[in-house]
């Protein structure tokens, strides 16, 4: 019995009904012939007291009040009206009336007067009253469902709802198409969970279920059900009650927040644009799109920033195409935007390499960059926009009959395209999902421009990181060098560990390794002031322990200057560590110092034993005020030599011992491997996954010149000694084959250290050539006090030896040493 029969079937069964109320008969002329008992007891009168009397004379106001009264829904001819009547005692009582007609004929019994206490009847009247607005008005959907689960009854919202169709004897799986229960924790069907209320008792609140109903059977709706179970008074079970609610405009809202809430926690996880765009795809596919492209401004993916209105002027470059079925790929294909090749992705969607797209002037990508507004292609959107209507597209044809195209913008500038796609959703883009489609593109543009300013500040470290450490390494004829650097800080590029190799005088070569304190770019620009220092101080011929000494008070006085000016000092500066070593290939011989920087490791090239060199710690750089000290060894030719920093053999989760025991089984192993081989087996070994301290690693193997390559003499203090020291050096030189203009210049700058040796210096004097890269000339003496290059005047008789040196060779220079000092000179060899 539906709703509809149920309200027209309403009878009397209440406080007026016959077999309740109390009833008297009237005649024609409304006298009463006939008065029941409940009568008596409600208004006091006997019936031989009241049979006789005509029926207004109960009427306490006057005998006219009573009338016919309003017709009675439900009851054909029946008349109701309230009365105020007199009791017997006096009083009076308000009673509810219904009359009914008997008879037509004009004589005996005419009508049937029910009474009844109009207080009770109109309590009765309002339950009614609610009864009915439950079954006709109320947009809760009620079913009642027997012990079997078919239906029996429903009100009349239901009854609409599932379009006036034959559910009678229905089961609830069969009331709807594609039904599907949507709460977590309930059995597969309404059935199962209707018949485990049947069996429990306990009823089930706010379950939310999904279908199309046979009323709207092209969209799904989202209704919440409750189920209670329906018993006799003695506890047996009649059935279950369904109450349903359709929730679908509320649900799409609540997934549209929840969808804004996925994005807020999922989109922006990076400072890369291609993975912020799948964020981007991974969060609105499926739920808000079939498909999404993302197309950014080619130099926004350089971290430039294109000036306002010139948008529509730029290349697109596409960074992510989502999932498509094969339809939208093939329209993409064939009518769609250029976009290159290798860009399509499958099923699945995937990160193309960026490819240059171009979308026609009247593309719905075009108009949205242009307007700076989303565009909708396909169907009119379901109510206003914030931008009024959105224009509607030309119909389509292929599967996506609905397409939205949003700028991907700042509050500056454009930044490009996004393009959501609805292939098999059935419903086309309303005015609700323009809202989110705008504030998922807003979150991912605020990520995405936060990429672009990290990919120019990326760009200006690895920029600083170029100018700091060394481009390239001199090719040397006294050391092989290989190098690695790994920079903690993967999303700068930059870090604080460096290291260098500087060419000496003598074919001496300087090898410098250091850690300054912290990661990133103040890091590195500390470096880089460090690194510069050292390289100063390296052409400076100074030993070890004395350029570290330099090099920390260098350090210390520029930190207390930047305290006094800025009121803090740069952290990074101190606790700076470092080693320092020079290797000598004429002698084999090296002297190193360090600065609280670990121990090289050095591998001996006859039986690859590797051994720590005995050299004293010392203090970290920037503490100022401590000494240093040097240690010297000699290293037989194709030694290698380890110099590293602390992040290559410690770190989280890392034992120091460990790593130095399995840095040291490499080297034995492998040390006769070419170097470059050699650095990537001891990364490969010790840093296989990403660092989280900076490492730098520089290998060295060692080389000596041959006897040949050099000639030395030792000369007497002497004035006489000159012309023998020109012979010595002009036959040395036409030995090695470098006759013509090179013997004349040697002769000339031998000449003239030598004058200079013998008249400002005292005791032995030594001359030594070197046939290296160039030829080098040196002579050492005794003295301690250094030469000046200086321009001599018309008249004076001295003052132009060094400066003609300095102008015919290609560098020269003074290093002292533990006896003295050397004075040397490089001329070019002419290949």
């Amino acid at each position: 019995m539906s709703a509809v029969h149920a309200a027209e079937d309403a009878d009397f069964r209440g406080p007026l009904d016959v077999t309740k109320a109390a009833t008297a008969v009237l005649d024609a002329d409304g006298t009463v012939v006939g008065w029941g008992p409940a009568a008596s007891a409600l208004l006091g009168y006997p019936p031989h007291e009241a049979v006789g009397r005509p029926i207004g004379s109960f009427v306490a106001d006057h005998p006219g009040a009573y009338a016919t009264g309003t017709p009675l829904p439900g009851a054909a001819h029946a008349r109701r009206q309230v009365l105020r009547m007199r009791h017997r005692d006096g009083r009076v009582i308000r009673v509810a009336t219904a009359t009914v007609p008997l008879s037509h004929t004009g004589t005996g019994p005419a009508r049937l007067l029910s009474l009844a206490d109009a207080d009770e009847t109109e309590r009765w009247e309002a339950l009614q009253s609610m009864l009915r607005g439950l079954v006709d008005q109320s947009p809760i959907g009620l079913a009642i469902y027997d012990t079997d689960l078919r239906v029996v009854w429903t009100n009349r919202a239901l009854y609409h709802e599932m379009g006036a169709s034959q559910y009678a004897g229905l089961g609830p799986d069969e009331m709807v198409a594609q039904g599907e229960i949507l709460s977590e924790g309930y059995t597969a069907t309404l059935e199962e969970t209707m018949r485990r209320v049947i069996a429990t008792g306990e009823p089930v609140i706010d379950l939310h279920y999904s279908g199309r109903p046979p009323s709207d059977l092209e969209h799904d709706h989202v209704w919440s059900c409750s189920y209670y179970r329906l018993q006799s008074a003695n506890g047996t079970a009649l059935g279950v009650c369904e109450e349903s609610v359709d929730i679908t405009d509320r649900y799409l809202a609540q997934q549209r927040l929840d969808l804004l809430v996925r994005a807020g926690a999922r989109v922006g996880t990076s400072l890369d644009m291609t993975r912020t765009a799948q964020e981007l795809s991974a969060v609105a596919v499926p739920q808000f799109a079939d498909g999404i492209t993302v197309d950014l401004i080619d130099v926004v993916l350089e971290g430039e920033q294109p000036p306002p209105g010139t948008a529509t002027a730029r290349r697109l470059v596409r960074v992510w195409e989502g999932p498509a079925p094969e339809a939208a790929a093939d329209e993409d294909r064939g009518a769609g935007p250029d976009v290159g090749p290798d860009v399509r992705t499958g099923p699945a969607g995937r990160a193309a390499p960026p490819q240059p797209v171009v979308h026609p002037p009247d593309s719905l990508q075009a108009r949205c960059l242009a307007g700076g507004r989303p565009v909708l292609e396909g169907p009119a959107p379901k109510g206003p926009t914030p931008e009024g209507p959105a224009p509607e597209g030309p119909a389509r044809t292929d599967g996506a009959h609905s397409r939205l195209a949003v700028p991907l913008c700042t509050e500056t500038s454009p930044l490009g395209v996004v393009t959501f796609r609805r292939d098999s959703h059935p419903d086309p883009f309303e005015s609700g999902d323009l809202l989110v489609a705008e504030e998922l593109v807003a979150r991912a543009a605020v990520s995405m421009d936060n990429a672009r300013r990290f990919t120019r500040e990326h760009t200006a470290a690895l920029t600083l990181q170029r100018s700091l450490l060394p481009r390239y390494l001199p090719r040397l004829t006294g050391v092989d060098v290989a190098h690695r650097y790994l920079p903690a800080d993967s999303r700068a590029g930059v870090g604080g560990d460096w290291y260098d190799v500087i060419a000496l005088s003598g074919t001496r070569v300087g090898l410098v390794v250091g850690d300054v304190v912290g990661h990133g770019v103040r890091a590195a620009a500390t470096m880089g002031r460090i690194r510069t220092s050292v390289r100063a101080l390296a052409r400076l011929d100074l030993p070890p322990d004395e350029l570290l000494a330099r090099l920390d008070e260098l350090i210390t006085q520029d930190a207390h200057e930047q305290a006094a000016v800025q009121a803090e000092m740069d952290d990074a500066a101190f606790g700076v560590t470092c080693l320092y070593a020079v290797y000598d290939p004429v002698t084999g011989r090296c002297s190193m110092a360090r600065a609280g920087h670990p121990l090289p490791s050095v591998v001996d090239p006859a039986t690859g034993a590797v051994t720590h060199p005995d050299l004293p710690a010392g203090p970290p750089l920037g503490l100022g005020g401590l000494p240093f000290e040097s240690g010297e060894f000699t290293l037989p030719e194709g030694s290698v030599i380890a110099l590293f920093t602390d992040g290559l053999v410690q770190g989280r989760d890392r034992d120091r011992d460990a790593e130095l025991d399995a840095l040291h089984a490499v080297l034995a192993d492998e040390h006769d491997r070419p170097l470059d081989d050699l650095c990537d087996r001891i990364v490969a070994t010790l840093l296989p996954g990403p660092v989280d301290d900076d490492a730098a690693l520089l290998l060295v193997r060692t080389r000596t010149l041959d006897s040949d390559e050099v000639a030395a003499w030792d000369l007497a203090d002497d004035p006489e000694v000159v012309s023998r020291a020109r012979a010595l050096a002009t036959r040395q030189v036409g030995a090695w084959g470098l006759d013509g203009e090179l013997s004349f210049t040697t002769e000339l700058v031998v000449s003239e250290l030598v004058t200079n040796a013998i008249r400002y210096a005292s005791g032995p004097i030594q001359l030594r050539l070197i046939r290296d890269r160039t030829l080098i000339c040196e002579v050492s003496d005794t003295g301690h006090t250094s030469p000046h290059l200086r321009r001599a005047g018309n008249e004076d008789e001295g003052g132009r030896g060094l400066f003609l040196v300095a102008q015919m060779t290609q560098q020269w220079g003074t290093r002292y040493t533990a006896t003295g000092k050397t004075i040397w000179a490089e001329q070019p060899i002419p290949r």
